[in-house]
């Protein structure tokens, strides 16, 4: 009966620290997506800066189709999308709230080309010299960029990126002190038996063996559990997450999982290590303490 108890106070302690480390790791695969998907994050975001391209009045058609043409093939637009006057009247006309056509009699806007450009091409310097190139062309009579949006985004970007970095190097330590911790307190239960083993001859090979055979069942079983997990959640809220995680990459998807199940064995396996070592040194009468 007292053998039975034990037996099911060391399963219990097992399955606890499996979830435990199913969470832990769960935590660190979600950092680990954020920053595999930081530069994607990055680019959405610098690539929703573009030029306003104003042409000239009375244009034929045949030279817009040529200018956005050419726009579309060279090495720095992302898209082009073409608002003739009409379009944009009502689309102001909705900015507005009101009709503005009616109160003017006639319609004053020009049509104009919408261009997005590659994250690439959206620094400060590259601007400037785009705006130039762009104001070459026969086509175009003005040129217009938030000069003032496109330095806070840079600005921003640089500062979270920094941020991102610093927070996930504390999660990392955090979650790494999280599992040894569980690992030490594990093995810390048992730490009179491998002091028995020790007495009766048992090598300190032997002794380990056991014990980080188990620390790579909980790693692999945690780390499974803590990717099924991800995975359902990534393809369950992938609409929430379009635009900023790319969830059809399933690359991505696969890198995740390789390391939440890296990071699992190695935390698991180098804890359990550490502190069987730690215990095998111990006297007996310093297992009191």
């Amino acid at each position: 009966m007292k053998h039975s108890k034990s037996k099911k106070r060391f399963l219990n302690s097992w399955i606890s620290s499996l979830i435990s480390i199913s969470l832990v790791l769960i935590l660190l695969g979600m950092l680990s997506l954020v920053l595999i998907n930081a530069r994607q994050l990055s680019e959405y975001v610098r690539e929703k800066i573009g030029f306003t391209l104003v042409l000239k009045d009375n244009l034929k058609e045949v030279e817009i189709v040529r200018l956005q043409k050419t726009l579309n093939a060279s090495d720095y637009v992302k898209s082009t999308r073409y608002i003739d006057k009409e379009t944009a009247a009502k689309e102001l006309a909705q900015d507005l709230g009101e009709d503005f056509t009616g109160f003017l009699g006639y319609n004053p806007l020009f049509a104009s080309l919408d261009v997005k450009l590659y994250a690439h091409y959206t620094t400060i310097d590259s601007l400037k010299v785009l705006e130039q190139n762009f104001l070459e062309y026969s086509q175009v009579a003005e040129v217009f960029y938030q000069k003032d949006l496109v330095t806070v985004i840079n600005q921003n970007v640089k500062r979270i990126s920094l941020m991102l970095l610093v927070i996930s190097a504390l999660l990392t330590f955090i979650f790494f002190g999280l599992i040894n911790n569980t690992i030490r307190v594990l093995i810390y239960a048992q730490r009179f038996t491998i002091n028995t083993m020790q007495m009766v001859g048992a090598s300190k090979n032997f002794i380990r063996k056991p014990f980080l055979q188990r620390s790579i069942f909980i790693g692999v079983y945690g780390a499974l559990i803590a990717n099924i997990i991800l995975v359902a959640g990534i393809y369950t809220y992938k609409k929430e997450l379009h635009g900023l995680i790319d969830n059809n990459d399933l690359t991505t998807t696969l890198l995740v999982v390789a390391i939440v199940f890296v990071l699992g064995f190695l935390i698991s396996f180098m804890s359990t290590w550490f502190a069987i070592n730690k215990f095998l040194r111990l006297k007996f009468d310093e297992l009191f303490y």
